[in-house]
């Protein structure tokens, strides 16, 4: 939990720092590098979500995100974090996404804003729609809604498993090399930090380019498909005329 509030607080600072550099024109390393970063992410959102005014709504969640599961999974490699315990091994300091109720709550949010942005660009009833439809009228299309509804949630379970998992092996990986190498722990560890620094990377950018995914399949629509197959009135009008 202390864990948790400082690498929050830290994220805020973070942005408000950068954004007083950026204001004041005296860009250090970490502005650059930060901005970059963003551009870098922006730009991802954009390739995926065409339509920039929905890019530029989805863009906030998503790169908060990357820099919140980065910042708290590079927290949680320190040393002490989940190694110093108390109370018969309960832990005094635990990073943020070491916790699985933690990645699983940053999955409802991805999720809930996946709906959320569904709903504005087809309408409340529209978005409904997409899972639940007249099976007299058509039944393969209400078995897509309920397989629809059904994938919603296994994208919710596969973004919250999937880090906690990945963050869970880390840390194993690290208290077993501490405790092979004993007295030279300092020393054999360092490799292993390094490289749980680029996983932490990978794995907020996978975060990061999941939700950005799920959300983009959210705002397609469902008759997309149809639509370029079929002919409208006008177009049967024609090709009747040319016949």
């Amino acid at each position: 939990m202390l864990m948790g509030v400082f690498g929050y607080a830290l994220v805020i600072w973070l942005f408000f720092a950068v954004r007083r550099s950026i204001k004041t024109g005296k860009k250090g390393y970490i502005t650059s590098a930060v901005a970059w970063v963003f551009e870098m992410l922006y730009g991802t959102v954009r390739q995926v979500i065409q339509n920039d005014k929905i890019a530029k709504k989805v863009a906030p969640l998503a790169i908060t995100m990357f820099f919140v599961i980065l910042i708290n999974y590079w927290m949680g490699i320190l040393p002490g974090v989940g190694t110093i315990t108390v109370n018969g091994g309960t832990p005094l300091f635990r990073g943020l996404v070491a916790d699985l109720n933690v990645t699983f709550g940053l999955a409802i949010i991805s999720m809930v804003m996946a709906q959320v942005y569904a709903a504005k660009v087809h309408g409340f009833f529209g978005n409904i729609g997409r899972y639940i439809r007249n099976p007299l009228k058509d039944p393969v299309g209400s078995m897509e809604g309920i397989l629809e509804l059904i994938a919603e949630f296994s994208r919710m379970l596969a973004l919250s498993l999937r880090l906690f998992g990945n963050v869970f092996a880390g840390e194993v990986l690290l208290v077993s090399v501490s405790y092979v190498a004993a007295y030279f722990a300092s020393i054999a560890m360092l490799p292993f930090m390094i490289f749980e620094l680029f996983i932490g990377t990978i794995q907020a950018y996978v975060f990061f380019m999941l939700t950005t995914v799920f959300i983009s399949l959210g705002l397609a629509s469902h008759d997309e498909n149809d639509s370029s197959s079929d002919h409208s009135p006008a177009d049967n009008k024609k090709l009747a005329a040319e016949g």
